[in-house]
């Protein structure tokens, strides 16, 4: 998924291997929470404002 990262781990414990992939992969659930809030607060104020203007007399 990502050999970048985990194959960095040849001169280390597998413990702190492990520690390092762990701390890795929150950062990016953490990253990708972040995104997702975006997305949904910009989805939401695009359906609020296509509500309003169904609403609003032509």
């Amino acid at each position: 998924m990502f050999p970048f990262f985990f194959n960095t781990c040849g001169s280390t414990s597998r413990q702190e291997c492990q520690e390092r992939k762990l701390t890795f992969l929150k950062w990016m659930r953490d990253d990708l929470e972040t995104r997702l809030a975006g997305l949904n607060a910009a989805i939401e104020t695009i359906e609020r404002q296509i509500s309003r203007e169904g609403q609003s007399p032509s």
